[in-house]
Order: C-alpha cells, then sequence, then structure tokens
C-alpha cells in the first residue's frame, strides 16, 4: 500500500456512506408514506429490471449488524439520511413517532460503537404526497422543508452534531425535473427553473435552521462535480464544455457563497434562470456559511458541441469510445481530474473545510466460493485516496473521505444491478459477503 491513513493526519474522518431510499427497504411498515422513489419504480420501464425500492437492502430491520459491518471495517463515520416520510408521512403535518423513534435508534447505535453519525437530511425521497402538490417545483417547498428540518434538530439535534443539508442538488434537480431519467420523472425547463431555485434557498435555510437549533453543530451540504473537457480545441466544443461545467459544477455552489447563479453569455439557459427567479433578489437567501462542502465527484466528462440537444447544445463523448478506463456503468476513471476539482471548489472564496462525503465506484462483481476478488475497486480507491493526499499536502484544508458506499443497495434508475458496495448483498437471501475492498479498507484504517 502506498501510503498510510496516518499520512491524512490522526483527525481525519475516515467514514463510509448509505442512503434511506438506497438501504432502508420496510416502505410502508411502522406509518412510513411513499416517497417519489418509491411511486417513480412502479412505472413501467422507469428502473432497470423493473426493480424497486421496496424491501432494498433491509437496513430499516438490520441497521444493527450493518452498523457493526462499518466499524469492524474500520471507519469512523457513519453517513446516513433521514426518510423524510418516516417523520411525516405525508410531508408535513402529523408526525410519525414510530419513524422518529428508528433513527433515534440508528444514532444510538453508532454513539454505542463509537461511530460519528453524519447525518443528511434529504438524499433525494421527496413525500410523494409533497410531489403531487408540485414537489421541488412549489412555491411551498421551503415551508415544508422548514418544518421538517426543525422536527429532526429538536429530535435529534442534542446527540448529532453534523450535519449534511442536501445531496446533490444538482442531480435531483436535472434529473428528476429536466430529463426526467430519475423521480418524479418531469421534463422541462418550466420544471428544472423552479426545483432549482427551490433548493438553492432550501440548502441555505437548511443550515441557518440548524445552527439556530443546534449547538456546536459542523454543517455542510454536498455537492456533485465532474471536470468538463472539449473533445477538440474547435471553438464549439470547448463552449459546450464551458456551458457544461456552469451546469454541473457552479450552479449551486456559486449560490451558496453568495456569488448568485452563473452566468454565460450566448447561453440561453442562464438567462431563463435570471429571468425566471429574478436571481439579484434572491442573493441573500441563497447565501450560507457553511463549515464545510462535500465533494461528490464519480467521473469526468469530455464534450462536443451538439446543435440537435436542446438549451446546452453539447453531447458526451462517453468513455468507452474514447477508450479510457472506466467503470461498469461507463464512468471514466480519472483520479487526476478528481484532484483538480478538489483543488478548484478549495479555491472558491468563503469555502472552510472539505470532505469527500462520497467516493467509489461501480464494477462487475463475481462472488466465488465465498469470496469477492474485486481487485478494480481497490485500484480505484488507492489511485483516489494518492490524488486526494496529494491535493491535501499542497495545502487543500481536507477533512475526510467517506466511502460509496457500505452495501451494494438500490442504484436508482440502475436498480439492484449496479453495484457499489464495499459489503456484497445476496438480494434473495440479504446475505452479506465483505468484499477484498471491504477488507482493503480495513487493513488501511486498522
Amino acid at each position: 500500500m502506498p501510503f498510510k491513513a496516518s499520512d491524512f493526519g490522526n483527525d481525519f474522518l475516515w467514514g463510509v456512506a448509505i442512503a434511506a431510499p438506497q438501504n432502508e427497504g420496510a416502505y410502508n411498515i411502522d406509518g412510513k408514506g411513499l416517497s417519489i422513489w418509491d411511486a417513480f419504480a412502479r412505472r413501467q420501464g422507469k428502473v432497470k429490471n423493473g426493480d424497486k425500492p421496496t424491501h432494498a437492502c433491509e437496513f430499516y430491520y438490520r441497521y444493527k449488524d450493518d452498523i457493526l459491518l462499518a466499524k469492524a471495517l474500520g471507519f469512523k463515520v457513519f453517513r446516513f439520511s433521514i426518510a423524510w416520510t418516516r417523520i411525516l408521512p405525508e410531508g408535513t403535518g402529523r408526525i410519525n413517532k414510530a419513524g422518529v423513534a428508528f433513527y433515534h435508534k440508528v444514532i444510538d447505535e453508532c454513539l454505542e460503537l463509537g461511530l460519528i453519525p453524519f447525518v443528511t437530511l434529504y438524499h433525494w425521497d421527496l413525500p410523494y404526497e409533497l410531489e403531487k402538490e408540485g414537489g421541488w417545483t412549489s412555491h411551498l417547498m421551503l415551508k415544508w422543508f422548514t418544518r421538517f428540518v426543525t422536527i429532526c434538530m429538536d429530535e435529534y439535534g442534542d446527540k448529532v452534531k453534523n450535519w449534511i443539508v442536501l445531496n446533490e442538488p444538482m442531480g435531483f434537480t436535472t434529473l428528476g425535473y429536466m430529463i426526467g431519467k430519475h423521480a418524479p420523472g418531469k421534463i422541462g425547463l418550466e420544471y428544472f427553473l423552479p426545483a432549482l431555485h427551490n433548493a438553492s434557498m432550501a440548502q441555505a435555510e437548511g443550515g441557518r435552521i440548524i445552527r439556530s437549533l443546534v449547538k456546536d453543530a459542523y454543517i455542510g451540504t454536498t455537492f456533485s462535480c465532474s471536470e468538463v473537457m472539449p473533445y477538440t480545441n474547435k471553438e464549439a466544443d470547448i463552449l459546450a464544455a464551458q456551458r457544461m461545467d456552469l451546469l454541473l459544477n457552479r450552479l449551486f455552489i456559486e449560490p451558496s457563497l453568495g456569488m448568485g447563479y452563473p452566468h454565460m453569455e450566448g447561453f440561453s439557459i442562464t438567462d431563463k434562470i435570471h429571468f425566471h427567479n429574478k436571481a439579484w433578489k434572491y442573493t441573500e437567501r441563497m447565501k450560507f456559511d457553511f463549515d464545510f462542502i462535500g465533494i461528490q465527484n464519480y467521473f469526468a466528462l469530455t464534450v462536443k458541441a451538439n446543435p440537435l440537444i436542446p438549451y446546452i447544445q453539447a453531447t458526451e463523448v462517453s468513455a468507452t469510445t474514447r477508450k479510457v478506463p472506466h467503470t461498469a456503468m461507463g464512468w471514466e476513471i480519472n483520479a487526476d481530474s478528481f484532484y483538480r476539482m478538489v483543488k478548484r471548489f478549495a479555491a472558491y472564496e468563503g469555502v472552510k473545510d472539505i470532505i469527500i462525503t462520497e467516493g467509489g465506484a461501480c464494477f462487475k462483481d463475481h462472488l466465488v466460493d465465498g469470496v469477492i476478488n474485486d481487485a478494480d475497486r481497490i485500484q480505484y480507491f488507492q489511485d483516489y485516496l494518492l490524488a486526494l493526499l496529494k491535493a491535501k499536502g499542497e495545502g487543500v484544508n481536507v477533512k475526510g473521505y467517506i466511502a460509496w458506499t457500505l452495501t451494494d443497495n438500490f442504484e436508482w434508475s440502475e436498480g439492484f444491478k449496479a453495484r457499489f458496495g464495499l459489503v456484497h448483498i445476496d438480494f434473495k437471501t440479504q446475505l452479506r459477503t465483505i468484499k477484498n475492498s471491504g477488507y482493503w479498507w480495513r487493513k488501511l484504517l486498522k
């Protein structure tokens, strides 16, 4: 192994993550309401193989075993999310005591084992009842979200000090409200623009609520990001890459830092954002002084100009087409690109700490005689952690790395086939088998 965990510093936060809609299952148990993913997965053709998160990994029943696995692999941090529909089955209105009690048990189990809980408030599972009223496009969204956050702080704020407001807002607004690939499956700018704006406002407002209600809180939010490179040095491809970069990398962090929405001359979508939201009015409301930002960098992108694509006028040139290393999902593996993105986000004025709140890769795992020899995943972690160590050595204030994910789970529209876990799950029997990558982590952290 070319480095030791101690090379990152003795106070470095090593963690592993899961998410409620991907892991918990028990979708209608103990008073839980339906989420948009419960509803979306029922629509034919929306999730591969017709998979549904109905049972998922049964974390709801097996949380003690899974948290113990995280501890056994040597992690200090356990990141999980709170399902809004367990707390408020209709999204607002009555509080579900059984749901509230479940997360007390999860938190208490973490604390009992000496794990630090990092809790995400919104990890893509909006209550379906709220989506019927417009979901993230509704002018009531901020009011709904404020109540949910306030309840969580009142319940758990004395035990949990580390909070993540939103998971990848660019992901759930674009995939869910512009191109329809993810729940709730809406398509078009008329959905995307209000969803984008409401998520920007909720991100900051959530931070303010936590700050006001939780003493000594350490507050962050997470941003997906991808370095975007032009396919050629032609001006059309360079401009296409700049447009994609604005959309993927700047659209949420810059408002959170008080910079307002980014703008690019000749890019119609930015004109529409500014017109639709009268952005100059809301700059202060979208700003919050986060203690840390979470970076989640899964792939680099290479794009070329394509005037047939609405608004963005760009299309990806896939990693397989370019014959560069990639995961089982076709995502480019590029640790140098990851290093550059960490440096780039750290360079923003106003960014304090950086935590890699998710990092991992999907490969085609093979269970042979009880063993999963996922050497590609081990190499991935090794290369990316070396890149992170390089950035840290150059002065980037990186405080932690949280691996995605503890167990194989429901990978959104990819269903159960796309596996990211350090622990393999047989979804018929729910049998857990630690992969060689899990043992690699244990060796690193022990």
